[in-house]
C-alpha cells in the first residue's frame, strides 16, 4: 500500500515555512528620490548584509558600506546599512536596513539581489507590522494608529495616531483588565470559599467597586468615539439650500477650485459633490447637495433625496439662502448643528440678513473668512479636550460591548455567581478583541490590506 498523501498538511507546512522566510521590501517612497530605504527581516537578516557587503558592521549603527551583487561582485551602489538585533527592531525580530540612491535602476538591482538568496521573498502588504504584532512590539491598537499616521492628511489627525501609536489607548486597556482579573479573582475566591461567612460578604463590595470602576471607564472612553471619528474621518459638512442661492459657488470658493459646475439653471447639481479640506489643522468634508425644490425629473428627484439624507447624518449644515427663498429647514435636520448663511451679498439687498447667523459674498470672498472660522471652531474644541482614546468603529463596538456585559454582570450580581463570573470572562474577551490576542484574522486581514507592502 501507498502511504496516504494529505495535500492539506503539504499546504499547511508550506505555509508555515513561507511564514518564517526572511522578507525584504522598499519602505520608503517609491520612484526615484534621493534616498531610498530597503527593509530586510527575518532570521537570515544578517546573511543578507553578508552577502551584498562582506562584513558586519556594529549593531544600531549606521554604517557606509559598498553594497556588492552575490556571486560576481558587481557594484550595485554605496549607502548606509544598520542592523538590529532580535528583540531590538521594529518586527522584533533580526533586522537590516539598506538606505541607498533612490534612483529605479539602483533599486530594481538591490532587490533583485536579494531574491536569490536561499529563503528570501517578497514582503506582503503590512507584514512587517504585522510581524511586530505577533512578535509583541506592537498590539492591534497601535497597528491600527500606525496605519492612521501613515494616511494622516492634517496636523489633527496626526497629533491623534501618535497618540494611539505611543500606546495610549491599549495601556489604559491593559490596566482594565488587571481591575477585571482582581474582579475574577474574588469571584474564584467566593467560589471555592463559599463556606465562609466573611467571604462572600467582603468579596460582594470588592466586586461591585471594581465594577462601577469599569463601568466608568467604558462609558469615559466611548464618550470620546465621535470626536475620534470626526478628526480621524473628518467633519462632515453638508450644504443645503434652495436652487440657485450659491451652494456650488460656496463649494468652489471654499475648495479654491471649480470642483462644480455653476451656472444660473436650477437642478444643475444632481447628486453629492465632496470636497476634503484641511480647516485649522482639522478635516473637513464639504458635501454639495441638490438644491431643495418639487422636482419633476426623476433623475433630480433621487438627487434631492439623497441630499436630504447627507445632510440629516451630517455633523454640521450649512443653511443658505440669498434672501429671496427663506431659510430651508427639514424636521430629520432638528439634531445637527447648523450656521444659517445669506449669501451673494455683492447683490446689494438686505433681504434675510437679519435672520443669518453670517452674510457672504462667494464671489467676492466677503465674509468666507468668518465661515472658515466657525467651522473650524467647531473642530478646535476637540483639539482643547484631552486626546480620544477611540478612533475606530472596530474599537468603539468591542467597548461597547463590554460596557453591556458590565452592566449585566452588575445585574448577576443578585442572580448567581456563575452568571456573573460568565459576564465578567465576556468583559475580558471584548478587551482582549481590542488588543489583538484573539478572534483577529478577519480584523488583520481588513487592516493589513491598506498598508503599503514596505510597511
Amino acid at each position: 500500500m501507498h502511504p496516504r498523501h494529505d495535500s492539506s498538511s503539504e499546504t499547511t507546512q508550506l505555509s508555515e515555512a513561507a511564514s518564517t522566510r526572511t522578507i525584504y521590501s522598499v519602505s520608503s517612497g517609491h520612484g526615484r528620490a534621493g534616498v531610498a530605504v530597503i527593509r530586510v527581516s527575518g532570521s537570515r537578516a544578517d546573511q543578507a548584509v553578508l552577502a551584498l557587503c562582506g562584513r558586519l558592521p556594529p549593531v544600531r549603527i549606521a554604517s557606509l558600506m559598498t553594497l556588492r551583487r552575490p556571486g560576481d561582485g558587481q557594484v550595485l551602489d554605496r549607502g548606509l546599512v544598520i542592523r538590529f538585533a532580535a528583540g531590538a527592531s521594529f518586527t522584533g525580530e533580526a533586522s537590516a536596513e539598506f538606505q541607498i540612491h533612490g534612483g529605479l535602476a539602483v533599486i530594481r538591482s538591490v532587490l533583485h539581489a536579494l531574491s536569490v538568496l536561499p529563503g528570501f521573498r517578497l514582503a506582503e502588504a503590512g507584514e512587517f507590522t504585522r510581524r511586530a504584532l505577533e512578535n509583541g512590539r506592537l498590539d492591534l491598537t497601535q497597528v491600527e494608529a500606525l496605519g492612521d499616521l501613515i494616511a494622516a492628511d492634517t496636523e489633527g489627525q496626526r497629533r491623534l495616531a501618535l497618540h494611539g501609536l505611543e500606546g495610549a489607548f491599549g495601556a489604559s486597556v491593559r490596566e482594565w483588565r488587571s481591575w477585571l482579573i482582581d474582579a475574577r479573582a474574588l469571584v474564584a475566591a467566593e467560589i471555592d470559599f463559599s463556606d465562609e461567612g466573611d467571604v462572600g460578604e467582603n468579596a460582594a463590595g470588592e466586586i461591585d467597586s471594581h465594577l462601577e470602576r469599569l463601568e466608568i471607564a467604558f462609558s469615559g472612553a466611548l464618550a470620546t468615539a465621535e470626536r475620534g471619528r470626526i478628526i480621524t474621518d473628518g467633519l462632515k459638512v453638508a450644504i443645503v439650500g434652495a436652487p440657485n442661492v450659491g451652494k456650488s459657488t460656496l463649494l468652489n470658493a471654499l475648495a479654491g477650485s471649480d470642483v462644480a459646475i455653476v451656472t444660473e439653471h436650477a437642478g444643475t447639481t444632481r447628486d453629492v459633490l465632496e470636497v476634503r479640506l484641511d480647516l485649522g489643522g482639522f478635516p473637513v468634508v464639504l458635501q454639495d447637495t441638490a438644491g431643495l425644490r418639487e422636482a419633476q425629473d426623476p433623475v433630480e428627484a433621487i438627487g434631492i433625496a439623497r441630499g436630504l439624507r447627507i445632510a440629516e447624518s451630517a455633523d454640521l449644515l450649512l443653511i443658505l439662502d440669498d434672501g429671496r427663498n427663506g431659510f430651508a429647514v427639514a424636521p430629520e435636520w432638528k439634531d445637527v448643528p447648523s450656521i444659517r448663511i445669506r449669501t451673494k451679498m455683492d447683490e446689494g439687498r438686505a433681504d434675510g440678513v437679519a435672520e443669518a447667523d453670517l452674510a457672504i459674498s462667494a464671489r467676492t470672498g466677503a465674509g468666507l473668512d468668518s465661515l472658515q472660522k466657525r467651522i473650524a471652531g467647531t473642530l478646535a474644541q476637540s483639539s482643547d479636550q484631552e486626546l480620544p482614546l477611540i478612533t475606530r468603529e472596530r474599537q468603539k463596538a468591542a467597548i461597547a460591548a463590554a460596557l453591556d456585559c458590565c452592566r449585566a454582570a452588575r445585574r448577576a450580581r443578585l442572580l448567581g455567581i456563575d452568571l456573573l463570573d460568565e459576564e465578567l470572562r465576556r468583559i475580558d474577551g471584548c478587551l482582549a478583541g481590542v488588543l489583538g490576542l484573539i478572534d483577529v484574522e478577519e480584523v488583520l486581514g481588513a487592516i493589513f490590506s491598506k498598508f503599503c507592502v514596505g510597511k
